[in-house]
């Protein structure tokens, strides 16, 4: 079995006037995150886990934020799109797991959701998908609540 691991990074600001959108699910919060699109910097942190698995590049090749088809638009629309890449070249999902790192709002009670969210559109199970969320102490920007990051690592498994 060929098997293929990939990791992703994203970070975005936080800003008044904006939803904040995590792993597909609406977050009640004071603040959103600032980007082009929705700006779900766990879903864009998957995003490029995903497409640097099955080598095709990152989001920024896919999704230029030059590009204004794609601004405002549902980063779980993107993950869709990035699933239908990865699939043509006979890649699965093994298994997922992502952090959320901001020190603001709390987000275990959303997790599950993320969760389920996330495995439907990669046509996987729950249980091959993991979130978690950490603080950073108030220490560096996302500790001074001034954005939020995310990370993602990816096993992809070759179903050809």
């Amino acid at each position: 079995m060929n098997i293929r691991v990939g990791q992703g990074f994203d970070v975005h600001r936080w800003v008044e006037g904006r939803p904040l959108r995590l792993g597909g699910v609406d977050i009640p919060h004071h603040l959103g995150l600032l980007g082009h699109s929705d700006a779900d910097v766990l879903l864009h942190a998957i995003m490029d886990a995903l497409l640097g698995a099955a080598g095709l590049g990152d989001i920024g090749r896919h999704f230029p934020d030059s590009d204004d088809q794609y601004k405002g638009i549902d980063s779980r629309e993107l993950l869709k799109r990035v699933f239908i890449e990865v699939d043509k070249l006979s890649w699965r999902v093994g298994n997922l797991d992502a952090t959320v790192i901001c020190q603001k709002p709390k987000l275990a009670p959303y997790i599950p959701a993320m969760e389920s969210c996330i495995a439907e559109t990669l046509q996987t199970t729950a249980s091959s998908i993991n979130i978690k969320a950490t603080t950073t102490e108030k220490l560096g920007f996302t500790g001074r609540g001034e954005g939020a990051a995310a990370q993602a690592v990816v096993l992809l498994f070759d179903n050809g």
